[in-house]
């Protein structure tokens, strides 16, 4: 057996010496005096980023988001959604458009008047438009606020409750249409007709965020037919503004408009664009559902 080496000898002791009772080179003193350090050094390091997050914390509403003026309010979303904003169906083929009617009926579940009879969480805000509903300031102890309710019958024949077709099977198409919900956001009705088009100023009434339909190619002119428009005053009223959020208002409905296409030039693709007007709502190239949306509509007969 070979005989032991001076190094491993020297290598035992300096893990361990008895003698001088160190390990790694240093009394348990010194050791003790490193930890100390490091758990000081780091214990206050851990300090500051905690103090950080709370200080930040702070500044935080929870209630509203801090950059939400960030936000270029508000987004105009329709159901039946569909891939590329592309509606195609015949009207003697119920599988061509089961699946928007399919979408639309899951959508309005909510608006059901079953879901809206708790007195606790819902009241009646009246069928007729009117000034916002102010339930009092985010920061405030209230609580959580109470939700307008917003009846299905106020979408006429686009409600699904006569025709769950929504119109599809007769070739006159409905669209539900909302205003995407932003915290503490009041949209404001159009001052002057300035910024409305002729042909859609005769939609400006009091409070209301009005919408209007209308074909978005110049060749199509003609094509598109008569528009009717569902709901509180044929559009977005706003005693339903402003939406607490998540928190404080959990059970919020926002308003609907239901847009019905009753006279669409059949076999032919059709391109519609949708907008609100107000004075604080605004459009973006680069974003095609600020405060408006296009679809392109092909209804068949055959």
């Amino acid at each position: 057996m070979p005989a032991q080496s001076k190094d491993d000898g020297g290598w035992k002791k300096f893990m361990w010496n008895s003698e001088t009772r160190e390990v790694l080179g240093r009394t348990g003193g010194s050791w003790a005096k490193i930890l100390l350090f490091y758990v000081i050094f780091y214990g206050f390091l851990a300090g500051i980023f905690i103090g950080t997050i709370q200080a930040l914390l702070l500044t935080l509403s929870n209630y509203k988001p801090t950059w939400q003026d960030r936000i270029a309010p508000p987004g105009l979303t329709h159901t039946p959604r569909s891939d590329k904003s592309e509606l195609s169906f015949s009207v003697n083929d119920v599988e061509t458009y089961l699946k928007y009617t399919k979408s639309m009926r899951e959508f309005l579940e909510a608006y059901n008047e079953e879901t809206q009879r708790d007195q606790m969480k819902f009241e009646d805000c009246g069928d007729q438009p009117q000034e916002y509903k102010h339930r009092g300031d985010l920061e405030s102890d209230i609580g959580a606020r109470k939700a307008c309710r917003f009846q299905r019958t106020f979408l006429g024949p686009c409600s699904g409750i006569e025709d769950k077709e929504f119109g599809f099977s007769e070739g006159k198409p409905c669209l539900i249409v909302k205003l995407n919900r932003i915290v503490n956001f009041k949209p404001k009705p159009p001052l002057t007709n300035e910024s409305i088009p002729e042909e859609a100023q005769h939609k400006i009434q009091r409070n209301v965020i009005p919408i209007y339909c209308h074909n978005k190619r110049e060749e199509d002119e003609g094509k598109l037919g008569e528009v009717k428009y569902y709901g509180i005053g044929g559009g977005f009223p706003l005693q339903y503004y402003p939406y607490y959020g998540k928190l404080l208002h959990p059970q919020y409905l926002q308003p609907l408009v239901a847009v019905q296409f009753v006279n669409l030039t059949m076999n032919y693709e059709l391109r519609i664009e949708c907008k609100v007007f107000g004075e604080n709502i605004h459009y973006s190239d680069k974003d095609r559902y600020q405060g408006r949306f296009d679809i392109k509509m092909t209804i068949n007969n055959y």
